[in-house]
């Protein structure tokens, strides 16, 4: 399997080349690429050194799969390209996900769509996995009317930019500025840009993505996105209200039983959801499972998942795995 990665010493580059090490990806080819001033330059995955190549020696290579992680402008110019050449794209940018003409894939919840006509695959937004893992399966069962939601995202969601931010803020060093206002001790309700109606991209990518990955439109989502100086991990408080009733018991069995949950739900522990334990971790961890009291068939709920992992990296390796086993590249 000949591989390349796309922005492969990025922050989700580099934790993409951690993934497909540590679930012993096949590749016999790798070819990493980063932007031109790192071309020539060395990197280490599973103890060999490899040469940072230009994006043109990685597409003339004709790579198996490219995993992209530099961005839409790059994707959008490069990726078919690629496909064009034979190569299947993997894309974790925004660039692709609403296309009508691309998938948007959660493997666990909506792989088998995939065939091998599928040239660009989109990875979904690192908020809408996390969000949609845990909704999908209580989604089945009970239908989903309205969800409203209230995201608290770590810096790393942003770039390596802003944690040198917060990292310098934290020990007082003046530095430039990832963020129009400071970071550290401080919540700024303002991730990606503004759209006409006053919500942000990201806001709006937590709407449109789940209805997308699940192939339906009747329930509708309201968001509300906050960046929070947490190094790693984002949170999410989820109110969803359903057409039918529930019972709480059910709602732990059945995302205990999801592939890629962990409960963690016992007030009387003090046992929750934070991002110091999805740290490094692969699955989304959901808990303050509890009924809203103030209308019937409607559930809160707290989830938290590290972003750089099954928000990125881990899904799009786990996109991978998925074409080769079913033989799709």
């Amino acid at each position: 399997m000949k591989v390349t990665i796309i922005g492969a010493t990025g922050m989700v580059g580099s934790v993409l080349l951690k993934v497909l090490e540590e679930r012993n990806f096949p590749i016999s080819q790798f070819l990493p690429v980063a932007s031109e001033r790192s071309v020539g330059r060395e990197l280490v995955y599973k103890g060999k050194t490899y040469k940072i190549v230009a994006m043109q020696e990685a597409l003339a290579a004709q790579p198996d799969i490219a995993i992209f992680s530099a961005g839409g402008d790059i994707s959008l110019e490069w990726a078919p390209k690629f496909a064009e050449a034979g190569t299947t794209v993997i894309d974790n940018s925004s660039a692709w996900r609403m296309d009508v003409t691309k998938k948007l894939i959660v493997p666990e919840i909506n792989a088998s769509c995939l065939n091998k006509d599928d040239k660009i695959i989109a990875n979904p937004n690192c908020s809408t996995i996390q969000m949609v893992m845990a909704l999908a399966p209580l989604h089945k069962k009970y239908k989903m009317k309205r969800i409203v939601v209230s995201t608290y995202q770590s810096v790393s969601g942003t770039g390596v930019n802003a944690v040198t931010q917060m990292d310098n803020e934290q020990n007082g060093i003046k530095g430039a500025m990832a963020y129009p206002y400071p970071i550290h001790r401080n919540a700024i309700p303002h991730c990606d840009d503004f759209e006409a109606n006053g919500y942000t991209k990201e806001e709006m990518k937590l709407a449109r993505e789940p209805q997308k990955i699940l192939d339906d439109r009747t329930f509708s989502i309201s968001a509300t996105a906050v960046r929070i100086p947490t190094a790693g991990g984002h949170s999410e408080a989820v109110n969803v209200e359903f057409l039918t009733d529930f019972d709480l018991g059910e709602v732990r069995q059945l995302l205990h039983a999801t592939p890629g949950i962990t409960i963690q739900d016992n007030p009387d522990t003090n046992t929750y959801p934070m991002p110091i334990y999805a740290n490094g971790k692969d699955d989304v961890f959901v808990g303050r499972l509890r009924r809203d009291e103030t209308q019937p068939n409607t559930l809160n709920m707290w989830i938290v998942s590290d972003n750089l992992r099954k928000g990125a990296a881990t899904n799009a390796v786990q996109i991978a795995e998925y074409l080769v086993k079913n033989n799709l590249v």
